[in-house]
């Protein structure tokens, strides 16, 4: 116990409410960065992780000092594969092939890696790219798909493509009117269609602070679970937070484009703690506890009421992050 209350630094209130009902919920896991200029040990982060109830982890790369770390300790992982590779998988199925080999297969042995996800990519969609990686993604992902099939491990592991709630929008904001973002349509709907034929996840990251601080209109308690703030009705639903109405303006979307029954995995969501006026630990303790008190009673949205994954965005605070977005984006971590 001397470690773990080691780690349990300055954030207070977030770390108790995060740590003391997780021991409630099952299901939910954490984003583990490391733009750090300090990063910590991986040993001793997978050590905190299991020592405060933590199962589930999605990485953004396929490190492999992480990943050894991470061997034998019975935790499901999403390995994730970085943008700027995206290119080198598309171009040439033996890259892909290759990558599985190395990243993939080099760690399914006994008491290896219990790697569930493979993360092509990261938002690749978003509009601040400005289309870098739209040719790309997609054959990247068929060629893993199809390097993670050959070698066997798609009855264990699925791949996906994180993206940001950005790839689909609202006219009204009313989530029934949800549809993929015109300039993405076409290359969403292919790959959902992919995904629906090979039994793969949307994986979605879904901010609702992003939606407090890009409009200085926006109801402020629309961004959290209390239920204190406006109600929306929409075709015989209500909806009283914002992360509902995002999700189910997914929902719609998938509906739309004929699929009812994809999985939806949430692959960030948090709230910061630092950088901002609305980025503080009270708030972020106000945050974490309505989020775990829904996760823990397995309450979905209106549109899907089954019980949520999600992964918190984040583990750890990452200060050589690009603060372009604004100075909280470094300040994300339940623990610093």
């Amino acid at each position: 116990m001397a470690g773990r209350a080691a780690m349990l630094v300055n954030l207070g209130t977030v770390v108790m409410t995060v740590l003391t009902l997780a021991s409630f919920v099952e299901g939910f896991g954490v984003n583990w960065g490391n733009i750090a200029s300090h990063p910590l040990n991986p040993d001793i982060v997978v050590r905190m992780l299991k020592e405060n109830k933590i199962n589930k982890v999605k990485l953004f790369d396929a490190d492999s000092w992480t990943m050894n770390a991470l061997a034998g300790s019975g935790m499901e992982v999403m390995v994730g594969i970085p943008n700027n590779l995206l290119e080198t998988l598309a171009d040439d199925y033996g890259n892909a092939k290759d990558w599985v080999k190395e990243n993939i297969t080099a760690y399914m042995r006994k008491d290896g890696v219990n790697i569930k996800y493979v993360a092509v990519g990261n938002e690749p969609f978003l509009s601040a790219y400005n289309g870098s990686y739209l040719k790309t993604t997609f054959p990247a992902l068929k060629n893993i798909h199809r390097a993670l099939k050959e070698a066997g491990h798609t009855d264990v592991m699925k791949a996906t493509i994180p993206q940001n709630a950005e790839v689909y929008q609202s006219a009204n904001d009313k989530p029934s009117e949800g549809d993929f973002r015109s300039d993405v349509k076409q290359i969403m709907l292919d790959i959902v269609k992919f995904f629906h034929d090979n039994d793969l996840p949307f994986t979605v990251n879904i901010y609702p602070f992003l939606s407090l601080y890009l409009n200085q209109h926006f109801p402020v308690e629309y961004a959290f679970f209390d239920g204190n703030g406006q109600t929306i009705p929409d075709n015989g639903k209500n909806y009283d937070n914002v992360f509902d109405a995002n999700y189910d303006t997914l929902v719609y979307a998938l509906n739309k484009a004929g699929i009812k029954d994809m999985k939806i995995i949430v692959g960030e969501v948090g709230w910061p703690t630092d950088g901002h006026k609305y980025a503080t630990p009270k708030l972020a303790e106000k945050f974490y506890a309505g989020l775990m008190k829904r996760l823990a009673k397995d309450v979905g949205t209106p549109l899907r009421p089954e019980k949520l994954e999600v992964y918190l965005f984040g583990l750890l605070d990452e200060d050589m992050k690009s603060i372009l977005p604004g100075p909280f984006e470094r300040h994300w971590g339940i623990f610093r």
